[in-house]
């Protein structure tokens, strides 16, 4: 049992089976960089509080940052009998350094450890995410200079509805990724509190000063209680709900695209280098990256799905269930990640095929809306206006007409205030410039928000 941390009661070694069931090294060795930080203001702060001198705390620090540079340049051997990376880390120091090294995990268990080490690589995890996520924001605010004044027809239960500028669409994606990059942030908050200290349940008898550690660590604060702080993990759940949210955000916008490229739609032509072939179809060129952004989300809210069951029934405080969260964070950051990284590229890259929209944007009637709005402002009853515009609707339809087509006597016949002015609001052009409202598609207004999103991601 001497390979054993907690070995001193038991009479017979641990089964094989179970030593390789139980082990946790081969996934959170991840955590080693935030291991060694931890254990570092650790020392520091034990030192500082007499329990260790300043000669013991240099050894113990020495030997940490050694271990960590080994296992960064892969030199370090981890050792499954060891469980887990806390155990190999401290294993190896003792071996470098003597009874010193068994001092430190004075005044801590690893059932605090391990929460202090999560929480650092989650945050560690949000800062990467959010300047991934503003990477991509970025490349949708490029793309407002290299379609100005296109226009596209806006779908509502993927029928088209309205005609909208492209970069007003282009910023709306820039909106939904700056919620994520909120939740992102939000959640760093409750994260970015310090367990270490709390020990197994209890706390401790030692008289260590937690605040030292957290300001060391630059944590915002220390868990209150010693009972929450090793039973819970909602901080791990709410940064998989982000994740979830982020990659239900990029499933969308892939399906969107993935029709775009479609020839039904015609709308969009992606990069090759972010497009696959066909095996046996030699025409093809595959949208595999979008495809697989939105085939990864499903890993994620499984992932999500997964810690909510791992967690809905533990007592206080600690179990060992818990040793399952991290795969499940692990995967989801990765894949999320992998995603925005993708996708910054392929936006910057794609071509929006200006001339097939262009040749279909009249179809749809994406001028109706606005030409009842105009009946509406010359004192018509908006449910009034409707039905007028719908039935004017319908005999362009039969002539298989736009509603600019019409001549002047059909107007005129739907309603005396259908003048020959209704010309200045039918067609796409005169339809998106007749927007008024805070946040539409008008074309003053998106140049503004442009103008204010080039501000915000240049800060």
């Amino acid at each position: 049992m001497s390979d054993k941390p907690w070995g001193g009661a038991f009479e017979q070694p641990t089964d094989q089976l179970l030593e390789q069931f139980s082990e946790s090294v081969s996934f959170d060795r991840r955590l080693y960089a935030q291991d060694v930080r931890g254990s570092v203001a650790h020392a520091r702060m034990l030192a500082a509080v007499g329990v260790l001198t300043d000669d013991e705390r240099d050894q113990i620090v020495d030997g940490l940052v050694q271990i960590r540079d080994e296992i960064a340049n892969n030199s370090f051997e981890f050792k499954t009998s060891l469980e887990d990376v806390h155990m190999n880390i401290e294993r190896a120091l003792v071996e470098r350094i003597g009874d010193v090294g068994r001092k430190l995990h004075t005044g801590r268990s690893r059932n605090d450890q391990v929460s202090t080490d999560f929480r650092l690589w989650i945050r560690d995890q949000i800062d990467t995410l959010d300047q991934l996520a503003a990477n991509l924001q970025r490349a949708f605010v490029h793309r407002c200079d290299l379609d100005p004044g296109v226009i596209l027809p806006g779908y509502t239960h993927l029928q088209r509805a309205q005609p909208v500028l492209a970069s007003h669409y282009w910023l709306a994606w820039c909106e939904k990724l700056a919620r994520d990059r909120q939740r992102l942030a939000d959640c760093r908050s409750r994260v970015n509190q310090l367990p270490l200290g709390t020990a197994a349940l209890a706390g401790t008898t030692i008289p260590i000063d937690r605040q030292m550690v957290a300001d060391e660590l630059g944590f915002e604060g220390v868990v209150a209680n010693s009972l929450d702080s090793s039973s819970d993990r909602d901080f791990a759940l709410e940064f998989a709900y982000v994740l979830t949210q982020i990659s239900l955000h990029l499933s969308s916008w892939a399906e969107e695209w993935i029709l775009w490229c479609t020839t039904e739609f015609n709308f969009l032509k992606l990069p090759d280098a972010f497009c696959t072939g066909s095996s046996i179809m030699p025409q093809k060129k595959n949208p595999d990256g979008l495809e697989l952004i939105r085939g990864k989300t499903a890993r994620v809210v499984g992932n999500l799905q997964a810690l909510i069951t791992l967690t809905k029934g533990l007592p206080m405080a600690y179990n060992r269930d818990l040793q399952e969260d991290k795969e499940r964070v692990f995967d989801s950051a990765d894949t999320v990640a992998a995603c925005l990284e993708l996708a910054a590229p392929m936006v910057a890259g794609a071509e929006l095929k200006r001339e097939s929209i262009a040749a279909g944007i009249d179809r749809g009637y994406l001028d109706a809306t606005t030409l009842m709005e105009y009946l509406i402002s010359v004192g018509v009853p908006q449910r009034t206006a409707h039905e007028i515009i719908g039935k004017l609707v319908g005999t362009a339809m039969k002539q298989d007409c736009r509603l600019a087509d019409l001549p002047a006597a059909e107007f005129e016949a739907a309603h005396p205030s259908l003048d020959n002015k209704v010309y200045d609001v039918l067609g796409v052009e005169r339809a998106v410039a007749a927007f008024q409202s805070l946040g539409s598609t008008n074309p003053e207004l998106v140049a503004k928000q442009v103008e204010v999103w080039k501000n915000k991601l240049n800060n």
